[in-house]
């Protein structure tokens, strides 16, 4: 995978001369990349950006001087590219930190690779030669309750016919989740259930960010946990999260530690084929940005139960994979881009205090 038959150009962003050193043997070692250079701060990294003209920046951001975030602000003000934030925070206070950067325009929060053969290594690899390939950095604008059009009305479905929102994210999903969240009221009257596909250690800090980006409270799911109405709930690591019915209208959550499904775990196909036995048409299920395919068949079984299902549109999805190949099925009666979904979604599950 290369830009137009040529390498593609990565500046390593660290300040650790080790971890930097290894950063770049492991892209030098691939043939589809190259490192045109590096930078040891944040300040350091804006110039070099201008001199060196990468295709992707790989990025720290606990740095001296000017750390990642601020650094990538700079970068996308003046010199947009796609930048790849590596960290290597596991404290969930600091991790929550690290996610700032996405608000900044950074595309993907990724951890920093221990060894040469690692998992790490591998998925940073892959991250970068992914990336290249995203020719619009969009930043997502967050303007709370958007418009509805007029093709996603969802005023035909009664309030009390809505039990939970299950959402499917990976690569990109973080900002799509916090736009769409933000457009949330707080009371609703329906539990937000979130599979995102997350680096390691990376999940506290994620749900943690996205409480205080989106002004909508999220907490890691536990097992036998009940949903309960105006929560969102991510999935945590390693272990693939499900929903059974609790037999009071409710649901509870369950988690399994079976083997990957589609190379994932939490999966998106697991957790909708769980939504779609629990709820039926009392769910709506929304699938974003991502690589592959996981849980796009599972959403158009949900649409064939009755439940309302919406995919991100291609334009403001990152990587287009999950969305799109729902699409392709025509699992999503609904494409719209994460404002819209937003404000569907604010529509769709009402309020208890007399929103209209």
């Amino acid at each position: 995978m290369t830009l137009d038959g040529k390498r593609i150009r990565v500046l390593v962003v660290e300040d650790s001369p080790v971890q930097r050193e290894l950063q770049v043997h492991l892209i030098n070692a691939d043939p589809d990349l190259e490192v045109v250079g590096t930078a040891t701060d944040g300040r350091e990294a804006v110039e070099q950006v201008r001199l060196c003209r990468p295709d992707v920046v790989t990025m720290d951001f606990h740095m001296p001087h000017m750390d990642g975030a601020e650094a990538t602000r700079i970068i996308m003000e003046t010199q947009p590219l796609p930048i790849v934030v590596v960290s290597g925070s596991s404290a969930r206070g600091e991790v929550a930190h690290t996610f700032r950067a996405l608000d900044a325009g950074a595309l993907v929060i990724i951890e920093k690779p221990a060894a040469p053969g690692s998992e790490a290594a591998r998925k940073m690899v892959e991250t970068i030669k992914l990336m290249a390939e995203v020719r619009v950095v969009r930043r997502w604008p967050q303007a709370g309750r958007a418009a509805l059009p007029q093709s996603a009305s969802p005023q035909q479905r009664p309030e009390s016919a809505v039990g939970l929102v299950a959402i499917g994210a990976s690569t990109g999903g973080p900002l799509a989740l916090q736009t769409i969240l933000a457009a949330l009221p707080r009371d609703v009257l329906a539990p937000i259930a979130i599979v995102q596909h997350i680096s390691p250690g990376f999940t506290e800090g994620f749900a943690e960010w996205l409480t205080d980006a989106s002004d909508f409270p999220v907490r890691v799911a536990a097992q036998g946990e009940r949903l309960e109405p105006g929560q969102g709930y991510v999935a945590p690591e390693e272990r693939h999260m499900t929903v059974k019915a609790d037999g009071r209208g409710g649901y509870r959550i369950e988690l399994v530690g079976d083997e990957l499904e589609n190379g994932h775990r939490p999966s998106v196909s697991r957790f909708f084929r769980s939504v779609a036995e629990a709820a039926g048409p009392k769910a709506v299920g929304v699938i974003l940005t991502g690589m592959g395919k996981d849980g796009a068949a599972e959403l158009r079984t949900l649409r064939e139960q009755g439940a309302v299902t919406i995919a991100q549109d291609r334009e403001s999805s990152v990587v287009p994979g999950m969305p799109g190949e729902a699409i392709r099925l025509e699992a999503a009666a609904h494409i719209l881009p994460p404002e819209q979904i937003g404000g569907f979604l604010a529509a769709l599950v009402k309020r208890r205090n007399g929103f209209k």
